[in-house]
């Protein structure tokens, strides 16, 4: 049988159970175990496909086409291996597997009450994603805090797992240790209650994951080892990291994976494998050159807060090339409504080595991304547009190239004249019926790319692989006359019917990809269209 940590939070939301689950999973995987991870999201929507990416953060695509949370692509990035569907529950996902067992009498007529079965349903896929990984060890992310009420099935299935696995399951609560600015002293009793509220649900951590803006001491790490039953070596001090990727490098100042293997009564199989991992880190805090980088969207806002999650991926993805090619990513996020309102504060956008602009949806802000994409077409700025950025791209060339002035997409506007990016075939049926939730163009497709284009030099091959996320397309109607123009259709589906990227000419590096690239960046193995960016923009 697999082994499975669960990995919870206590205090307050955001505090990093993700970075932490991803971190331990990398270090046991360094051991030589084979791991994977699965995210259990509290909320009732099936998946993360309906929800405001500013209230969530990203929604990350996996192989398999499944809209998932952001945390997915925390475990990929760091364990880089996939993570599929099966990997992924929400309490909505949960109770309509269970109401329609229910219906198809899979119950065998007996009364389904919502303990034993939500838990022992969770219990279930949870098994399942192990079995299918092949997984020694199986993390498992808890979201949201402990005491919260949606929380409560997930903790009574682990408390069921351990209850009848004991060896199989460790616990290990992250849990944030405030310093009041007046008082200048790191406070543990917040966590305290977090544990003994942990307690209640029947469950005592193994270790405790201390997140503080500053490391832990050895007066806290008693008093918690003291008033929380744990032994003062699985206290686990976790400051604030200058970067994530720091965040196993300093787990295993603590012996985090020797304690844990020691708990599963498992010895490691190979030497602690982490020389690449440390290399990255070294690299990352090394002095380099700066290479800027113009994020222009529109979900960045929240109050008066910056949430730069919405674009998790991406960032990251921009990183990882920068840091393979020697540089240091400065990321300015730049809200595209501001070029609509202050047309004049385009000429700022020169100083940036090059412009990037994500996927969206919606009307609000387009017209100042086009204008952005405009003046990094004729300014010779490198250039990457990712999906509705692809779709942007081709609708300003229309415009200002080929002379269509109309041209749009019918998306915001059904009536455009030159309608050059239009709803999918398939996908037009679904929106009239308001069916949205998990039926757009989603997952892993094949993407042929034509010779001599930056994109098939970037890859080194002809046919590539990638994630799409989308209901609108290039319209195959203009293809001919946008040719003619001097766009570049540099990938199509393998049949040639859907194009996948256009690039233009003349242009140090001018690409627009369809589908969405940053979902299969690893920061050990930069995407190479990325790379080819960040190329372009050094130069």
């Amino acid at each position: 049988m697999s082994k499975f940590i669960f990995v919870v939070g206590g205090v307050m939301s955001g505090v990093g159970k993700g970075t932490a689950t991803a971190s331990i999973g990398r270090i046991l995987q360094s051991k030589g175990f084979r791991v994977t991870a699965v995210k259990v999201d509290p909320y009732i929507n099936v998946d993360a496909g309906t929800m405001n990416p500013v209230e969530h953060g990203e929604v990350f695509v996996t192989e398999d086409g499944d809209e998932t949370d952001q945390d997915i692509g925390n475990y990929e990035r760091f364990l880089d291996t996939d993570i599929t569907s099966v990997n992924y529950m929400t309490t909505g996902r949960v109770y309509r597997e269970v109401i329609e067992r229910e219906r198809n009498l899979e119950y065998g007529g007996r009364t389904v009450e919502v303990v034993p079965h939500v838990p022992e349903e969770v219990v279930r896929r949870i098994k399942r994603a192990a079995k299918e990984a092949h997984a020694d060890i199986c993390m498992v992310e808890i979201g949201g805090t402990v005491g919260e009420y949606q929380n409560i099935l997930f903790l009574e299935a682990a408390r069921m797992m351990h209850l009848k696995h004991p060896k199989d399951v460790l616990f290990v609560l992250v849990s944030y240790l405030p310093i009041p600015f007046n008082l200048g002293e790191m406070k543990t009793k917040p966590t305290q209650y977090a544990v003994r509220t942990l307690n209640s649900a029947g469950i005592q951590p193994d270790f405790i994951i201390a997140r503080a803006s500053r490391a832990l001491d050895e007066p806290r790490k008693r008093k918690l080892s003291q008033f929380c039953n744990i032994d003062e070596r699985d206290v686990i001090s976790a400051p604030d990291a200058a970067s994530v990727y720091d965040v196993p490098l300093n787990f295993e100042q603590d012996q985090v994976g020797k304690r844990i293997l020691s708990k599963f009564g498992l010895r490691a199989r190979q030497r602690n494998d982490m020389k690449e991992w440390a290399k990255l880190v070294k690299t990352i805090h090394a002095e380099k050159k700066a290479v800027r980088i113009a994020v222009v969207g529109k979900y960045f806002a929240s109050g008066d807060f910056s949430l730069t999650d919405a674009y998790i991926s991406v960032i990251e993805a921009i990183k990882a090339a920068a840091w393979h090619n020697g540089v240091d990513p400065q990321l300015d996020w730049l809200d595209s409504t501001e070029f609509e309102t202050h047309p004049e504060k385009l000429k700022e956008l020169s100083r940036y080595d090059g412009i990037l602009v994500p996927g969206g949806f919606g009307s609000r802000g387009i017209e100042g991304k086009i204008a952005v994409i405009r003046y990094a077409r004729e300014k010779k700025i490198p250039y990457f547009g990712l999906c509705y950025g692809m779709q942007l791209a081709t609708i300003e060339f229309a415009r200002h190239v080929a002379g269509l002035k109309g041209a749009h997409t019918t998306e915001v506007n059904p009536e455009a004249e030159h309608p050059v990016i239009h709803i999918m075939p398939e996908q037009e049926a679904i929106v009239t019926k308001k069916k949205f939730g998990g039926t757009m163009r989603l997952g892993s497709y094949a993407c042929a790319l034509a010779a001599k284009s930056h994109s098939r030099k970037a890859y080194g091959k002809r046919e590539v692989t990638e994630r799409h996320r989308h209901r609108y397309e290039f319209n195959g109607d203009y293809r001919e006359r946008l040719e003619k123009a001097g766009l570049t259709i540099a990938g199509t589906s393998p049949d040639g019917s859907l194009v996948e990227i256009v690039e233009v000419k003349e242009h140090p590096f001018f690409v627009g990809v369809q589908f969405h690239p940053e979902f299969k960046s690893r920061p050990l193995r930069p995407h190479p269209l990325f790379n080819a960016f960040i190329k372009a923009a050094i130069a």
